[in-house]
């Protein structure tokens, strides 16, 4: 009895083993890896012999189908040998950490894999070869490593590719043709060692994608030098040995007829073109005796907004938004900074019968006109949802930002009616709209400019050795100033919102005081301009981006504080990859519990208010909650910031007692 209950407990072993061979050996190589890298260790459950339960790993039919470890501090080779005994894979993904080396060549086993994210590692080394063999890749990101050597013209045969990133390393050489990815709708190559041209068919993929190298062409504003064809009749041709010289002589005739007719034109020419100039100073100087007299044109801006740094857009924005991240959306030239509050409006005083003026809110006592404001220096800072802005300097070196407003529809009297609500709102952490001018073809608002810039530019701009590392401090300051902003906004009525809440709308004083930007013009421009307007920030209940609700505002404030606490923008590359949001991404790594992985590396070093950061991520949470009625109202958004803050104040204080 006992040698037959024996036999039955082995067939019964040999029989599990049978029904689950690959998921035996799959278990293995995860159990290799864990062992082979350095870092932080792997939370898996060991004691469980299916490793479809552990954190990161995704099964289907008994095999590793998905293997996501992004962040996890791991560090190292990854040896070959592991890899590829997890033949099933579909998706891979070890962004974010500090992984060394090159790719292992077993990866070339795993011909299911479809994703596959090594972004923000250090692997180095030139493409292997065998990853051109991986034909169902779809999206491929290797940005933000050390490869090197020329981008191989392999990626051809990856014709199934959608998203191509090789950003951020050390590739060389001239960008190849890559006319087979017929399906490529990411492509990005930008902050790499490049030179030469741009191939035609890659220059849809805008300007962002190639910056950092030394490109050429469309889309970059660089024109490449001029090839050495030339018009007919130049000598440019070789020389051929049976003509000789014949360079030369061509070029010697074509010296001797420069020798009569075209030097008596030439002189021709000159005498006329300085005739000419004689009579444009005199318009000109005649001009400038009547300026007094004469209204001005502002459809002459169009004309500014042409010239001013060649419409540059360093950033897409709702602020005010350049290179540093200022962020005004849309606006024409300048005004002079002007004290004073809220109050009725009136109109600046200018000259010229008939024309249009400019209207001030408040009782700022020094006002400036129209003529003022197109005299002076204007620069471009960026585009946004709303139009084109501008930053202004006027004689007295005073700086204003205006927005010059793109689709319009709404009447005069209309606009009167909304830009006057706008105007009328008055809040220390709200940008107050200091005037406006309306005509047929030009709606400009001017605003205090706020050189800091916006929250996006700060928390996604410069990453180099000079930043400023934002403090839980300053984080958890800006969070209460934007949200007192915005409750105030919400206390003018049950029907008013700002509909277009997001960092690059956030404005920061020097002492990084939150400003909160670009309300109510939501329903004053046209629907041409709504549907990309809050990317990322958009609530999942709103249709028409013009209708926004008091909690659609407060869904996009939790996604606001979760790119304040994650640094990841909501739009983020890696967030679009993987075909998830911003609130979707954390309640993952949360449920996984990883919450320490969520926050951004500036923020993990202060230890000492963790309970806080972790308070504040549950407010963020809460406030993306999926459905309307579970959100709160920002009123208690912003008691429980206040709270958190005064907790974190008086731990910092019994830490360190006076």
């Amino acid at each position: 009895m006992a040698t037959r209950f024996l036999f039955t407990v082995i067939l019964s072993f040999l029989l599990l083993q049978l029904a689950e061979p690959d998921l035996v050996s799959d278990r293995a190589a995860l159990l290799a890896l864990r062992s082979s890298v350095g870092g932080r260790t792997l939370l898996w459950n060991i004691s469980n012999n299916s490793p479809c339960s552990w954190a990161g790993v995704t099964c289907e039919q008994n095999r590793i189908t998905v293997l996501r470890l992004p962040g996890v501090a791991l560090s190292g080779e990854i040896p070959t040998g592991i890899i590829g005994n997890l033949t099933e894979l579909r998706t891979i993904s070890f962004r974010l950490n500090s992984l060394t080396g090159g790719v292992p060549s077993d990866l070339a086993l795993c011909r299911n894999l479809r994703n596959l994210y090594l972004q923000g590692n250090r692997f180095s080394g030139e493409v292997p070869e065998f990853m051109f063999g991986l034909h169902a890749l779809v999206r491929l990101n290797i940005g933000e490593n050390n490869f090197s050597g020329e981008i191989p013209v392999g990626f051809n045969n990856l014709t199934r590719l959608r998203t191509l990133f090789l950003d951020g390393n050390s590739f060389s050489g001239s960008v190849p043709d890559l006319s087979s990815l017929k399906n490529l709708d990411q492509f990005n190559v930008s902050n790499n060692l490049l030179n030469g041209s741009i191939p035609k068919g890659l220059q849809k993929y805008g300007s962002d994608a190639f910056l950092g190298n030394l490109l050429c062409g469309q889309p970059l504003d660089k024109p490449c030098p001029a090839t050495a064809t030339s018009a007919p009749g130049n000598a440019s041709e070789p020389a051929n040995p049976m003509n000789g010289n014949e360079p030369e002589k061509k070029e010697e005739k074509k010296k001797s007829k420069l020798s009569g007719g075209a030097i008596a034109g030439i002189v021709i020419g000159s005498v006329l073109g300085f005739l000419l100039i004689v009579m444009i100073l005199m318009i000109l100087c005649r001009k400038k005796s009547n300026k007094k007299t004469k209204s001005v044109d502002i459809a002459s801006i169009k004309n500014q907004e042409m010239e001013i740094s060649g419409e540059k857009s360093e950033m897409e924005n709702g602020g005010y938004g350049n290179g540093n991240g200022n962020g005004y959306s849309g606006a024409a030239a300048a005004a002079a900074a002007m004290a004073g509050g809220g109050g009725g409006a009136k109109a600046a005083e200018n000259s010229g019968s008939g024309a249009k003026k400019l209207v001030f809110f408040g009782n700022a006592t020094r006002v400036f006109d129209l003529e003022d404001l197109l005299r002076a220096s204007a620069e471009v800072l960026g585009k946004g949802t709303f139009g084109t802005a501008y930053k202004a300097m006027l004689e007295g070196g005073n700086a204003v930002a205006v927005k010059r407003l793109k689709d319009v529809t709404i009447s005069e009297m209309e606009f009167k009616e909304k830009i006057e609500g706008v105007g009328a709102m008055d809040h220390q952490h709200l940008v107050p709209l200091r005037a406006y001018y309306f005509s047929r073809d030009e709606k400009l608002l001017v605003y205090d400019y706020l050189p800091m810039g916006s929250l996006s530019a700060l928390l996604h701009g410069n990453k180099g050795a000079g930043r400023t590392p934002l403090n839980w401090d300053i984080r958890s300051g800006i969070a209460l100033g934007a949200a007192s902003g915005i409750e105030y906004l919400h206390s003018q009525g049950p029907n008013v919102s700002h509909g277009n809440i997001k960092s690059s709308n956030i404005l920061l004083t020097k002492s990084y005081e939150a400003r909160v930007s670009d309300f109510g013009l939501v329903n004053i421009v046209g629907p041409s301009s709504s549907p990309n307007r809050v990317l990322g920030y958009r609530a999942p209940e709103v249709i028409d981006p013009r209708k926004v609700s008091q909690k659609a505002d407060v869904y996009s404030f939790g996604v606001l504080l979760l790119e304040l606490l994650t640094g990841k923008a909501p739009t983020h590359s890696i967030l679009n990859e993987e075909g998830i949001d911003l609130p979707r991404w954390v309640q993952s790594v949360v449920r996984e519990e990883w919450t320490s992985e969520v926050f951004d590396l500036e923020l993990v070093r202060y230890q000492n208010v963790e309970e806080e950061m972790v308070q504040l991520l549950q407010l963020a949470v809460d406030c993306a909650a999926q459905y309307p009625d579970k959100r709160p109202t920002m009123s208690q958004v912003r008691n429980r910031i206040e709270e958190l803050r005064s907790s974190s104040l008086r731990d910092d204080l019994n830490a360190h007692p006076a």
